[in-house]
C-alpha cells in the first residue's frame, strides 16, 4: 500500500519552500540550490524580487523498445550535414536567454557545451526550466529571440557536434 503522509525530507515540500523563500527574503540571499537523489530544485532572486523557483529532474531511462523523444534532434538526413543538431524545446513556454535582465546569456555562437550546460531558461506557468543542452558542441545559431514564446519541438539553437 502505497504511503500517503509526504515525506519530510522532501525539497518539493511546499512548506519548505515557503521557509526557504523567507530565510531568501530575511538574510537577502541571491539564490539557493538544493539536490535531493535525482530531484533539484533551485530558487534564485533578481534583486529584491519575487524568487524564481526552478526544478529539474532527471528522467529514468526508457523502458519501451521504441526511444523517447528528445530535445536534441540530429538531422544527418538535412542539408546541415550529420555534424549538425538542433536543441529544441521540450515544451510550450517563453524563451530566456539569460537568468534575469541584468545577466549575461546562457550561451552565444561559438560556445562549447556540454550536455549537462544550461542553454536557457523556458517559463511554462510560472515555473522557470533550465534547459540542458543533451548533446555536445559548438553553439552556431540561436534561432529564437529572447522573451519569444516557443512552442513544443521548436528549434533553439543549431550546434555542430564536431566542435
Amino acid at each position: 500500500m502505497a504511503e500517503s503522509t509526504p515525506r519530510t525530507d522532501d525539497v518539493f515540500d511546499i512548506d519548505r519552500i515557503r521557509k526557504l523563500i523567507e530565510l531568501m527574503k530575511e538574510h537577502e540571499l541571491g539564490e539557493i540550490d538544493l539536490r535531493q537523489d535525482e530531484q533539484q530544485i533551485r530558487l534564485s532572486r533578481a534583486g529584491h524580487g519575487q524568487p524564481i523557483m526552478t526544478t529539474s529532474m532527471m528522467a529514468p531511462p526508457p523502458m519501451q523498445a521504441a526511444p523517447a523523444p528528445s530535445a536534441v534532434a540530429a538531422t544527418a538526413a538535412d542539408a546541415d550535414g550529420p555534424h549538425i543538431a538542433y536543441i529544441k524545446s521540450p515544451m510550450v513556454g517563453t524563451f530566456y536567454s539569460r537568468a534575469n535582465p541584468n545577466a549575461k546569456n546562457f550561451v552565444e555562437p561559438g560556445a562549447a557545451v556540454q550536455s549537462d550546460t544550461v542553454v536557457c531558461i523556458i517559463e511554462a506557468m510560472k515555473v522557470f526550466n533550465e534547459i540542458p543542452a543533451e548533446v555536445r558542441g559548438k553553439i552556431v545559431q540561436v534561432l529564437v529571440k529572447n522573451e519569444e514564446a516557443v512552442d513544443f519541438g521548436k528549434p533553439l539553437f543549431k550546434i555542430d557536434t564536431r566542435g
